[in-house]
C-alpha cells in the first residue's frame, strides 16, 4: 500500500486537525508543515515529527510531497493552491475553497492545466447519518419537496474576533455565513434537487464590536421548482446550539440537527424507518456551536481518505471544486442581496 506524503500549509488550529486526520488514515504520512511564523511551524513539526518551513514556496520544492492541505485563513487559499498545482502537487483545501468564485475559478484552472487533483474539505458530508437522508431524496420519498432550510445559531465570543482575520472581508470572506454556516449551506446545496432561483437577504453586525462582516444573517430562498427555503446563520446566539437542516414535502419530513436525525416521518412507512430513528437519533455530540475546537477530527480522516481513493482509482471525488464552489456562490449571492437591499 502506497504511503501518501502530505504537506500542511498553515500550522494553526485547523492545521492541527489535519495532522491528526492524516495520522489516522493508514496510508497517510505527514511529511512537512509550513507557516509564515517559522517558530510556530517548528513547534508544530516537533509535535508531529515532520519537517518545518517558513513559506509554502520553500515547502513545495520538496519532491517527496504528494498532497498539500490548505489550512490558512480563507482569503489566502488561492495562492498556495495555484503554486501547489505548478509544483505538481494534489491539493485538498479547507472550506471555503476561497472567498470569491473568481478566485476559486483560478484554482480550478491551475489544477486542470497541471493535471493534478483539487478537492475540498467539508467533513460534515461524511457523517453516517446522512446516508439515509440521501437515499430518501434519491427514492423520492418526500414526494414534491416544498421547503428546505438551514439554521446555524452559533456563539463566538468577542475575543474570537480579536485576531487579524476573523470577521474581515479580505481574509474571512464574510462572517457567520462564510465561516460558520457554510457546512449547513453546503448540505443544502447538496441535498436540494432544485437550484436556488432568487434570494432576498438581510445581514447585521449586531452582537460583536469592531468586525467588518455580519454576525447575523437571514435569507429567504426561492428554488426553480417553486419550493421555498430559509438560511439563518449567526455567531451572536448564546450559548450556541447545533446547526439544523430541515426538508419537507407532500409525503414526508426530516429534521437533522448536528449529526443526529431528530425527526423522520414519511407517508409510506418502511421497515427500516424505525431503525433509522433509533440508530441516528442519539445523544448530541460536540459540534463547534460554541467552541471552534470542540469537534473530532474523525470526519476529516474520512474526507482525506476518500480524496486519496479518488486519486488512486482515477474516480470522481464528491467534493470536487465545482461542487464546493456552489456554497460560496450562494453565500456571495446572499451578501449581494443584503448589501443592495433587493431580491437577487
Amino acid at each position: 500500500m502506497k504511503k501518501w506524503n502530505f504537506g500542511i500549509i498553515g500550522a494553526g488550529v485547523i492545521g492541527d486537525f489535519h495532522a491528526r486526520a492524516i495520522g489516522d488514515m493508514g496510508n497517510g504520512n505527514l511529511y512537512a508543515v509550513c507557516d509564515s511564523n517559522i517558530n510556530r511551524a517548528e513547534e508544530f513539526a516537533k509535535k508531529y515529527n515532520c519537517k518545518a518551513f517558513g513559506s509554502y514556496q520553500e515547502m513545495l520544492k520538496e519532491k517527496d510531497i504528494d498532497v498539500v492541505t490548505i489550512a490558512t485563513p480563507s482569503g489566502l487559499h488561492m495562492e498556495p493552491t495555484v503554486a501547489a498545482a505548478e509544483a505538481n502537487k494534489h491539493v485538498i483545501c479547507e472550506k471555503p475553497l476561497d472567498v470569491t468564485v473568481e478566485r476559486i475559478d483560478q484554482m480550478i484552472e491551475a489544477h486542470e492545466k497541471a493535471g493534478t487533483k483539487l478537492g475540498a474539505i467539508f467533513q460534515a458530508r461524511f457523517a453516517d447519518s446522512l446516508v439515509p437522508l440521501r437515499n430518501a431524496i434519491k427514492n423520492v420519498r418526500f414526494g414534491t419537496i416544498t421547503y428546505a432550510g438551514v439554521s446555524v445559531p452559533w456563539w463566538r465570543t468577542q475575543e474570537y474576533y480579536s485576531d487579524t482575520w476573523h470577521g474581515t472581508w479580505e481574509l474571512d470572506g464574510g462572517g457567520a455565513l462564510m465561516n460558520q454556516s457554510i457546512h449547513a449551506i453546503d448540505m443544502l446545496c447538496e441535498m436540494m434537487p432544485a437550484k436556488v432561483e432568487s434570494v432576498l437577504a438581510f445581514s447585521s453586525k449586531i452582537g460583536h464590536e469592531g468586525i467588518e462582516t455580519e454576525d447575523t444573517s437571514v435569507a429567504a430562498l426561492k428554488f426553480n421548482n417553486g419550493a421555498l427555503g430559509v438560511i439563518y446563520g449567526s455567531t451572536a446566539s448564546f450559548p450556541g446550539r447545533s446547526r439544523r437542516f430541515e426538508m419537507t414535502g407532500t409525503k414526508g419530513s426530516v429534521v437533522y440537527e448536528g449529526d443526529r436525525i431528530i425527526f423522520w416521518q414519511f407517508e409510506n412507512e418502511l421497515p427500516e424507518d424505525e431503525n433509522i430513528r433509533k440508530q441516528f437519533g442519539g445523544e448530541k455530540r460536540a459540534d463547534g456551536s460554541s467552541d471552534p475546537k470542540a469537534f473530532s477530527h474523525a470526519l476529516h480522516t474520512r474526507n482525506f481518505s476518500e480524496f486519496i481513493k479518488s486519486i488512486e482509482t482515477g474516480g470522481s471525488f464528491c467534493l470536487n471544486p465545482q461542487e464546493a464552489r456552489k456554497s460560496v456562490a450562494l453565500i456571495r449571492k446572499i451578501y449581494k442581496s443584503s448589501m443592495e437591499n433587493e431580491q437577487i
